[in-house]
């Protein structure tokens, strides 16, 4: 009996499957094989899923990768890789876990997948387990991933912050890693606005990691969400950060080091941006900082484009000209009717002129220019961020 046969893989992952094997092949191949296996990725591109997955239970022989120019070698060590996963009490736990937390498994062959992640080939994810927003995950092709160092700055924060919360004012998504420092300030400030926020973790999706992270996964997952390519429970280790360092980059239409140490692993999340033609983004910082020497590295020797401000990442992803002349320079009146709104509750020009401490009369001229900016717009309980 194959995995996809056992009666406690099909019902733990019958809230998953949709009874398609192929579908439940994809969820137990997270649990069997960790993120980025290449050879995992070729047998089920040429095989599909579910044949992939019979092909690996009933013992692979040398002619089973032939055609896909992996070698006895290669074999071997899949086969190692993988036997000691290939257990129905551990893939069905996956599973359940999975159920019992609401999380919901995306696929290549779904609607909402993100194409972008092709350009991985055969180290792509296998499937995508996702809690919040599922739609989120096809809306974040015109998205920026901001990352950098866990021990931040305050320099740092801010400006991780004060890029985050601008473009994702201008609908521009922000796609992190949900760690300290960098990570969250970009998280906090996307959410602030109201912005699609999308969280790529290293462990399970249904984990919490780092646990004092616990209330900004929640808002993440009610506005936003939170993947991962790892089953279900799974711990998140160094090797699983490295891989899912690579998604971040694949995500994203750009990425943008904020700080980044001599040896920070955000540098890893830059190669990957670079080695699939990402435009690459470095923010500078004190010459004496040694937060920032990561990020004088990607300027100085990996070409990364000097990052000051929103524009410049705008200019980066190849936004409009207008888009960052209007970024670069708004007005204070500006500033200050945007500060008076929300982007789900309308407010009126009264209300808004009583938040921003203006003239009626200026309030209207300043919502006219944002207006025409895209910036905000007019609904019938009145204005909102756009």
């Amino acid at each position: 009996m194959t995995l996809l046969d056992d009666d406690r893989v099909r019902r733990a992952g019958a809230a998953h499957s949709r009874e398609e094997p192929a579908r439940l092949a994809r969820a137990v191949w997270t649990a069997i094989v960790e993120p980025g296996d290449g050879t995992a990725g070729a047998l089920v591109a040429a095989h599909g899923p579910d044949e992939a997955l019979r092909m690996v239970e009933a013992g692979l022989h040398d002619g089973s990768l032939a055609e896909l120019g992996l070698g006895a070698q290669a074999l071997a060590a899949a086969r190692s890789r993988w036997q000691p996963r290939l257990d129905p009490a551990h893939v069905a736990q996956a599973l359940a876990q999975g159920a019992r937390a609401g999380l919901v498994l995306v696929t290549p062959e779904d609607a909402g997948w993100p194409e972008q992640l092709t350009d991985l080939g055969t180290h792509a994810p296998l499937a995508l387990w996702t809690r919040g927003d599922v739609t989120g995950l096809s809306r974040i092709a015109r998205s920026v991933a901001i990352v950098g160092a866990r021990a931040a700055t305050p320099y740092g924060e801010h400006v991780a912050a004060e890029l985050a919360g601008e473009l994702a004012s201008r609908g521009i998504g922000v796609i992190s890693g949900a760690a300290y420092g960098i990570d969250g300030a970009a998280h906090r400030a996307t959410l602030g606005v109201g912005g699609l926020t999308v969280a790529v973790v290293a462990g399970g999706a249904d984990r919490v990691y780092p646990a004092g992270h616990a209330r900004l996964f929640a808002d993440i997952a009610r506005v936003g969400a939170i993947v991962s390519e790892t089953a279900p429970g799974a711990t998140p280790t160094k090797w699983r950060f490295l891989q899912r360092n690579r998604c971040i980059a694949a995500l994203s239409a750009a990425t943008v080091v904020v700080e980044a140490g001599a040896r920070s692993g955000t540098l890893n999340t830059a190669g990957h941006a670079a080695a699939l033609g990402r435009p690459l983004g470095a923010v500078p910082g004190p010459v004496t900082s040694a937060t920032s020497a990561g990020c004088h590295r990607l300027l100085r020797e990996f070409d990364a484009q000097c990052i000051t401000s929103a524009a410049d990442v705008l200019e980066l992803i190849g936004e409009g000209a207008d888009d960052a002349t209007a970024l670069g320079g708004p007005s204070a009146e500006e500033v200050r009717v945007r500060d008076a709104l929300a982007s789900r509750s309308p407010r009126d020009v009264d209300e808004i002129a009583r938040r921003s401490g203006m003239a009626v009369e200026a309030v209207q001229a300043a919502l006219g220019l944002l207006e025409l900016a895209g910036a905000v717009r007019r609904t019938d309980g009145g204005w909102v961020l756009a």
